[in-house]
């Protein structure tokens, strides 16, 4: 009852904060850190997906949208441009993973990150607060937005969403609604991939039967539903507000992690 108790609330704090420029990443290692727990990757990544799963009933006419009415040259140049960064994101994260990296464990890095990441969220909202209003994507956006997805996966605490959406603004779709759009209509095959990608993993390696499938199955359940709740409100947030709450939270909890923890853990 007490694992399952803390599976739920890793579902809460994955479906709050995969969309939320936060860091959902960071904030999982954290808790699992402080005694909920270690768990798989495919537990991690599987939770996420239950959030992408939300962000895709949200945007579903969209979705649906950009696929029925692709003939539209103004859709099929969108759909292109999700592809290319999405191929980029794909392309960077096979180096990246072929070459063995693996995502620290310790929460000092993931503080730092907070931190910094902070920091450049309140700088550049206020370079992008100077720029003309835009919510074209364009080539550019697109490409570094898929650039901006693996550095965000290197580097727990950097914040997917934070990374892709402050990119997209500063690289020409100053909308905030428009970068927010684009930014989590791209994470939506990226995490899917993820997802796929770690179940394939697990097996190939014959780590079906090890699996905690239940415990999976709440974890995604759970997250989905907190997720859709949260970035609906988010979406209603950003039309007349700044992300710079979200900085300033960072900054707060990166610099109390780095005053608790001892050095190096």
């Amino acid at each position: 009852m007490n694992d399952l108790f803390n599976v739920i609330l890793l579902g809460i704090i994955e479906g709050i904060t995969e969309f939320l420029p936060i860091s959902s990443t960071g904030h999982l290692l954290i808790a699992e850190k402080f005694g909920l727990g270690e768990r798989s990757e495919l537990f991690n990544v599987g939770i996420q997906a239950g959030a992408i799963l939300a962000v895709t009933f949200i945007y579903w006419s969209r979705i649906w949208q950009l696929f029925t009415q692709w003939r539209d040259p103004a859709n099929r140049d969108y759909l292109l441009k999700l592809f290319v960064a999405f191929a980029i994101t794909a392309a960077l994260g096979f180096l990246v993973t072929h070459f063995g990296f693996k995502l620290p464990e310790a929460v000092t890095p993931i503080a730092w990150a907070l931190v910094i990441g902070g920091v450049w969220m309140l700088g550049a909202e206020r370079l992008a607060a100077r720029q003309v209003d835009r919510s074209e994507v364009t080539w550019r956006v697109a490409i570094l937005v898929g650039i901006a997805q693996i550095i965000a996966g290197v580097f727990p605490g950097t914040s997917r969403s934070a990374a892709t959406i402050f990119t997209a603004m500063l690289a020409g779709t100053s909308n905030r609604a428009a970068a927010t759009e684009f930014a989590f209509l791209v994470g939506i095959p990226t995490m899917y991939a993820a997802t796929g990608y770690e179940l394939l993993k697990v097996i190939k390696s014959g780590g079906v039967a090890h699996e905690d499938w239940t415990a999976l199955a709440v974890g995604f359940v759970v997250s989905a539903i907190v997720a859709f709740v949260a970035v609906k409100w988010l979406l209603g947030y950003i039309r007349s507000h700044r992300f710079t709450p979200f900085a300033i939270y960072r900054i707060v909890l990166g610099i109390a992690l780095l005053l608790l923890m001892p050095a190096g853990a």
